[in-house]
């Protein structure tokens, strides 16, 4: 896009590291747009509400609450097929 789609345009000064100003120019080149754009879109894509609305320990229970669920599940689902499996077998034998 260019600067006029975007409005008054403000000059500002970041500090960042020699691999973000590669990889910043790697995007730019594949994109065939500039750093700046690139800089831009990562900026209106951002949206760390989404990813701090939790903080870590919640985070992490839900995590750990979920994972027990899912074991809970497989456990019953293979407690199922063995019981399936085990009155297959006995129904072999006759």
């Amino acid at each position: 896009m260019s600067a006029q789609l975007h409005g008054n345009l403000i000059r500002k000064q970041f500090l960042v590291t020699p691999l973000n100003i590669e990889k910043l120019q790697r995007l730019a080149e594949a994109k065939g747009t500039s750093a700046a754009e690139i800089v831009r879109k990562a900026i209106d894509a951002y949206e760390p509400h989404d990813e701090d609305e939790m903080e870590s320990p919640e985070l992490m229970e839900l995590v750990s609450a979920r994972l027990k669920e899912a074991i809970a599940a497989t456990r019953k689902a293979n407690r199922q097929v063995a019981k399936t499996l085990k009155a297959l077998d006995t129904g072999n034998d006759r």
